[in-house]
C-alpha cells in the first residue's frame, strides 16, 4: 500500500463472513462517535458490505465533526451524518431511534490532567445512551485497560478474568461498562461489550510506534514486553458482526489477534526490515495487559490479515513516508496513566 487511498480500500473491504451476517441483521445501523480513528473506516465498511449484499439499510454516523472535510469525505462515500455534541442532552434525544447502534465515544488521551471530563464522557454518556437506545442492540468499544496485567507466559486474560483496572482512564472504562449492564438488566436491552487492543492501521498503532522509533534511532522501553495487535479492519468487522452476538445482561467479547507478541522480537524484526539497529532499554517484566480472543474467534472466525502481514506493511509505509495520526498508543504505560 503506498497511500491512503489504497490504505482506506483494504481496511473497508468486506468479507463474505461480513455481508452474510449483515443479511441476518434487520435494522439500520447508527455509529455513534464516528469521528475517532477507527469510526470512518468502521462506517464504509458497513457500506460496502450493504451495496455488495444489495440490502436496504441506512449507515448514520454521529459526531461535532470538528474536520467538516471527515464529514464530507463520509457522506461521498453514502454515510448519513448528524452533527453535534453527544453530551447534549436535547441533541441526544433528537437522534433517530433505529435497531443497531454501535458505540465508540469515548476519552483516552488527555486522561491525565482532565479526568472529570473523561469520566464524563466514559460513564456519564454511556448511561444517557443506554437509556435512550433501550430498544436497539448496542455493541459498546471499550478495552482491554480494564484488565489487570496476566503472566506473558500464558494466553493473557480471559472475559472471565475479574476486571482489575490501573489509573483512572481504565476506570472510567470500566465505569462505562457497569452502566450498559445496568441499564440492560434494567430494559432487557441487547448488549455486547467489546473489549479491544489493540487496533491498528499503518497511520497509528502499537506497531507503528515500535517502527518509528526504530527508524527515528529512539530508544524502545522493553518492561512493557509483550502486547496483542489486531488490524483495524478485521476489528471493525468483528464489531459489526458482534451486532448479531448481544445478549442481556450483557455477552463480554475480547477482540484482538491470536498470537502474544514480543517487543523485543518487533523491534528486531523492524530493524532488518528498515536497515537500523533498535535502541533496547530496560528488560520485559514478567506480566503485561494481554488479552485472550479465542471466544470472539470462535465466534466469528480468526482475523484475515496476519501479523506478518501488517510487520511487513508496517515497515514499507513507514519507509516510504506514508502519513501519520501522530497518536501514539501509549502501551508501554504500566501505571495507566495517559
Amino acid at each position: 500500500m503506498k497511500n491512503i487511498a489504497e490504505l482506506e480500500e483494504q481496511l473497508t473491504r468486506p468479507s463474505e463472513r461480513l455481508v452474510a451476517d449483515l443479511h441476518q441483521l434487520d435494522g439500520d445501523l447508527l455509529i455513534l462517535g464516528i469521528g475517532g480513528k477507527m469510526g470512518p473506516s468502521l462506517a464504509r465498511l458497513a457500506r460496502r458490505a450493504i451495496l455488495e449484499g444489495k440490502l436496504n439499510k441506512r449507515v448514520i454516523g454521529v459526531s461535532r465533526f470538528s474536520d467538516p472535510k471527515k464529514r464530507e469525505a463520509l457522506e461521498v462515500s453514502g454515510i448519513e451524518t448528524i452533527a453535534g455534541d453527544l453530551m447534549d442532552e436535547a441533541f441526544l434525544q433528537s437522534l433517530p431511534r433505529v435497531k443497531n447502534v454501535i458505540f465508540m465515544a469515548g476519552q483516552k488521551f488527555g486522561t491525565s490532567g482532565n479526568q472529570a471530563y473523561t469520566w464524563a464522557m466514559n460513564t456519564y454518556l454511556p448511561g444517557r445512551v443506554a437509556e435512550t437506545f433501550r430498544d436497539a442492540r448496542i455493541v459498546v468499544f471499550s478495552t482491554g485497560n480494564i484488565y489487570p496485567f496476566t503472566p506473558v507466559s500464558g494466553s493473557g486474560a480471559s472475559e472471565l478474568t475479574p476486571a482489575e483496572p490501573v489509573g483512572e482512564y481504565a476506570q472510567s472504562c470500566l465505569g462505562r461498562e457497569r452502566l450498559f449492564e445496568h441499564f440492560s438488566q434494567q430494559y432487557q436491552t441487547p448488549v455486547l461489550i467489546y473489549r479491544l487492543n489493540y487496533a491498528l492501521d499503518l497511520r497509528y498503532g502499537v506497531l507503528n510506534d515500535i517502527a518509528r522509533k526504530v527508524w527515528n534511532e529512539e530508544e524502545i522501553d522493553l518492561r512493557m514486553g509483550h502486547v496483542n495487535v489486531i488490524w483495524q479492519g478485521d476489528a471493525n468487522e468483528y464489531a459489526i458482526r458482534s451486532l448479531l452476538h448481544t445478549d442481556s445482561p450483557p455477552r463480554i467479547l475480547n477482540i484482538t489477534g491470536p498470537e502474544v507478541l514480543e517487543v523485543r522480537q518487533l523491534a528486531l524484526t523492524f530493524g532488518k526490515l528498515l536497515g537500523k539497529t533498535p535502541k533496547l532499554v530496560n528488560e520485559p517484566m514478567p506480566t503485561a495487559l494481554l488479552s485472550d480472543a479465542r471466544e470472539s474467534q470462535r465466534l466469528m472466525g480468526p482475523p484475515r490479515v496476519t501479523t506478518n502481514q501488517m510487520i511487513e506493511w508496517t515497515a514499507e509505509w513507514i519507509r516510504t513516508g506514508g502519513e501519520e495520526i501522530n497518536k501514539p498508543t501509549h502501551f508501554e504505560a504500566r501505571d495507566g496513566v495517559f
